[in-house]
């Protein structure tokens, strides 16, 4: 696929979905839609979310829908926005959220996130490409069952975790993980259509943390 690397851990968490016939086809049709048309994120994020957040690492999973269809938003990370581009409402309402909850302001501004990911947050988004102005063009074409297959092997192999699983889309996909043995969290998405009914107010930030506390594990500096 573009000839775009994935993380070693990852390369062989999911060597199965590399040579499953759907990621052929997959595959296919992502190399011709960047040939034939505008599509982000850059062919070097397309993995980024796993290149920054290795297969052990994973503390935190926020589940996205598809990555901003912008031109220069996506980043390869769900709900991130590259330093210097202006943050969108989505991610304003997430950075409100925390301050909220965490009742102290924020020391970065900036959209990026690359610091949560390097934390062990994966910022996984359901569809890792997508036309440019054209949400939901790459839908349906194998992206969900690959990003689905990450979801399951964290639920199956790792150690307890965080899942974090905003509007009725993430929480379907999030009908996988096993809720014995991990935490989900679940509220309404942060967009501005639906943050102030159950997003606003959820605390999972503290929440998540309380948990990897609980856990012995080092909180994240959501900050």
């Amino acid at each position: 696929m573009l000839n775009v690397r994935i993380e070693a851990s990852w390369k062989a968490v999911l060597q199965n979905e590399f040579v499953a016939p759907y990621f052929a086809d997959l595959s296919a049709f992502v190399h011709t839609e960047y040939s034939t048309h505008t599509v982000y994120p850059s062919p070097k994020d397309i993995f980024r979310a796993f290149d920054l957040c290795p297969f052990e690492d994973v503390r935190v999973v926020i589940l996205g829908q598809d990555p901003y269809h912008g031109r220069g938003q996506a980043n390869g990370l769900s709900f991130a926005v590259p330093e210097g581009v202006s943050n969108p409402p989505s991610l304003q309402n997430i950075f409100k959220e925390i301050q909220s909850d965490l009742g102290i302001s924020l020391v970065h501004t900036d959209g990026d996130l690359r610091r949560w990911a390097e934390q062990g947050v994966l910022l996984l988004n359901a569809t890792l490409t997508v036309r440019a102005n054209t949400p939901g063009s790459h839908q349906h074409k194998g992206w969900e069952e690959f990003t689905d297959a990450a979801v399951r092997h964290l639920s199956e192999q790792r150690e307890p975790l965080v899942f974090m699983l905003w509007g009725n889309y993430a929480k379907q996909k999030g009908a996988c993980i096993d809720r014995q043995k991990h935490c989900v969290l679940e509220a309404a998405h942060p967009s501005p259509f639906s943050a102030h009914h159950g997003f606003f107010g959820c605390r999972h930030f503290s929440k998540a943390n309380e948990y990897l506390v609980a856990h012995g594990k080092t909180p994240i500096g959501w900050l």
